[in-house]
């Protein structure tokens, strides 16, 4: 029995029902779509794919760089905060370089604040150029 049918017969509480299941289905459709935009979101901003972590215990190893199916370049990572990799050990951190690393991100925050439009400009281009050439 449709919607219309149902309004028709005077059949409310039928209505109400089928109103309530639709709304239930398209919440999570919608729902899903949400989470699938979120997790794309993430790994653009990161630019990495799940493919190319690999967690070692403490350690994570991140193929940072992939050119034509390749790997460039493997970076190894520590999942401890406040701990860094020297010498293929996990080490903690000192204080002073804690601070440096913190000063240098905030620097370098505001640096690609300010140098945002020239980037954007330039991949522009580039994209222009490589869909002239037909590569993109």
């Amino acid at each position: 029995m449709s919607l219309v049918e149902c309004f028709l017969s005077g059949n409310l509480t039928e209505a109400r029902k089928l109103i309530d299941e639709r709304f239930k289905e398209l919440f999570e459709q919608k729902l899903e779509i949400i989470k699938l935009r979120i997790v794309a979101e993430e790994s653009a901003k990161l630019n990495l794919d799940e493919a190319n972590i690999q967690k070692m215990g403490r350690t994570k190893l991140i193929r940072v760089r992939i050119r034509a199916g390749k790997v460039q370049r493997r970076k190894k990572f520590s999942t401890v905060p406040g701990y860094t990799i020297r010498g293929g050990r996990v080490v903690r951190m000192s204080s002073q370089e804690r601070r440096h690393r913190k000063m240098g991100a905030r620097r370098a925050k505001i640096k690609l604040r300010s140098k945002k439009n020239q980037i954007l400009r330039k991949r522009k281009i580039s994209l222009r150029k490589r869909k002239a050439m037909g590569v993109r």
